[in-house]
């Protein structure tokens, strides 16, 4: 036990609505799929409901992380199997061809980010919408552990149990994670 009083009902359902948009932002970086997403999250937040409500609140953010991206492994290695056995059997089909990305239509809603004129907020949607693209292009695990640390504002060892990794490993993730991020956005000519 921690010592932290149990969560109540409505504890755990206000938690759920804090981290639930970044959650599904985060899955949609991870999945690029927006229903898959969305399944994600669900299966995320209802594991959290059912298996760990007793827990403290404190908790919460930890352990749901922590359900979230195991249920993301969990769905990429499902898709990865049933995409084998789908290509294998339908072969010679070809796909729809138009992919859409959800990161381009989903709009910001933080509102002390908002800038006041319409040019501003352009450049701030085409800013955002680079480092966006630059994020989902990071590897994986470097990926994971960006967006607990500075997305879901997690501390090293919170990120670490999250990732069932050491917190060494969650340095290192991080600092290449800043350092392609930096480097791709100079590249761009972004500074920020």
């Amino acid at each position: 036990m921690t010592g932290y009083p149990l969560a109540t009902r409505n504890e755990l359902s206000d938690f759920l609505a804090s981290v639930e948009r970044r959650a599904f932002r985060q899955a949609q970086f991870a999945l690029r799929d927006e229903d898959a997403a969305l399944d994600v999250l669900q299966e995320a937040m209802l594991k959290l409901a059912d298996k760990y409500s007793h827990k403290p609140v404190e908790e919460f953010p930890m352990l749901f992380q922590r359900i979230l991206q195991n249920a993301v492994r969990d769905h990429m290695r499902r898709s990865k199997v049933r995409n084998f056995w789908v290509s294998l059997l339908s072969g010679f089909s070809g796909a729809d061809g138009e992919e859409i990305d959800p990161l381009e239509t989903m709009a910001s809603d933080d509102e002390g980010m908002i800038p006041d004129g319409p040019q501003d907020r352009l450049e701030q949607s085409q800013l955002l919408a680079v480092i966006e693209k630059e994020i989902e292009r990071l590897p994986a695990r470097q990926r994971e552990a960006f967006l607990m640390r500075y997305w879901e504002e997690l501390d090293i060892a919170e990120t670490a149990a999250a990732m069932g990794c050491s917190e060494g490993s969650v340095k290192t993730h991080c600092s290449r994670a800043t350092s392609t991020l930096a480097e791709a956005l100079k590249a761009r000519g972004i500074k920020l």
